[in-house]
């Protein structure tokens, strides 16, 4: 009976496609806690990002490592948590590019204005040359990069004017992350740009503080900035990569091969996560404007370039001019 019972067990799991090792004991397994400051939504992309790779680490080791999910600010806004990463307090993150701008000013060159023509381009260059290098700079302060999730294009939604060309950004205020590449853009722009922590944002856009933000589509839905916002304008002004990152010090304390499962989950979530993200922000346009946003296409964007270009010489320096170039010479 009792070997009846097992059998009928494995079974189960075979057919469920859940891990199962019987050397991985519970006492013997690896926790790891990874944090995002958006909801738990099956459409938000970083909920989508934290997900997939929760997925691929516990299957593809078998057991060994656990993934134990904290969303929605749970393990703090999102530059404490790239902090707790570099010092090893948080093991793991899905986290905005532009806060991760912060501690290394190289990344900065994913937020230049209007530098991307779609998703697919921008994929090509995170995953090659530039990519690479990025992620040596990251993994210089502590911090491994396991891959740079889609998080889409970022638009413009406020509540005065729809934005078709740049003189309706003009005396806007727009809250932008506390990047200096997001203040030249909206500066550029004639915008009033206001720096702003994630967590105070909704509360300053319905209480009138500001006017508006920018923002990636799926997070619109999911943070219900809809109920709060009336303009949405598909600007598509930014690509907006969240990057898949794991703590040095975390990462270094692993046995050596099971290194080679999260660097390989990683690669798995990516490609996971960039699908899904991608197939719901398609979806959830025409679900915000049935929700009551009015929504419009910028059908110009050659105006909007122009504006902006101030923007790429003033960060140059910061960039580093053979990484700009890199990046130039790969989107055209």
């Amino acid at each position: 009976m009792k070997i009846q019972r097992a059998a009928l067990l494995a079974g189960m799991i075979a057919v469920l496609g859940i891990a199962y090792s019987a050397g991985a004991p519970a006492q013997d397994r690896i926790t790891l806690k990874i944090g995002w400051v958006t909801p738990d939504s099956p459409r938000d992309p970083y909920a989508t990002g934290a997900h997939t790779f929760k997925n691929a680490v516990e299957r593809q080791s078998r057991g060994r490592i656990s993934v134990e999910l904290f969303p929605n600010r749970q393990l703090g806004d999102e530059k404490p948590m790239l902090e707790g990463l570099r010092f090893g307090t948080i093991d793991a993150a899905v986290i905005t590019n532009a806060v991760v701008a912060q501690i290394e000013p190289a990344f900065q060159v994913n937020d230049l204005p209007f530098l991307f023509s779609n998703e697919a381009q921008a994929h090509r260059v995170l995953d090659g040359k530039v990519g690479q290098t990025l992620a040596k700079k990251l993994e210089s302060k502590g911090i491994v990069a396991l891959g740079f999730m889609e998080g889409g294009f970022r638009q413009m939604i406020n509540n005065v004017r729809p934005v078709n060309r740049p003189d309706d950004v003009k005396g806007v205020k727009y809250r932008v992350m506390q990047n200096p590449v997001y203040i030249g853009m909206f500066s550029s722009l004639g915008g009033s740009a206001v720096p702003m922590a994630w967590g105070e944002t909704f509360t300053a856009v319905q209480q009138g503080t500001i006017d508006g933000l920018e923002i990636p589509i799926a997070v619109i839905d999911s943070s219900k900035y809809n109920e709060v916002t009336k303009y949405l304008s598909l600007t598509n002004h930014t690509y907006s990569m969240i990057a898949l990152l794991i703590s040095k010090k975390t990462f270094d304390k692993l046995p050596a091969d099971l290194k080679v499962v999260v660097r390989e989950a990683g690669k798995t979530a990516l490609g996971a996560q960039r699908t899904a993200a991608g197939a719901n922000a398609k979806e959830l346009v025409g679900a915000l404007e049935k929700k009551g946003m009015t929504v419009n296409t910028v059908s110009d964007i050659a105006p909007f370039r122009a504006a902006v270009k101030p923007v790429y010489e003033k960060f140059k320096g910061s960039i580093g001019a053979d990484l700009m170039n890199d990046v130039l010479a790969a989107v055209k």
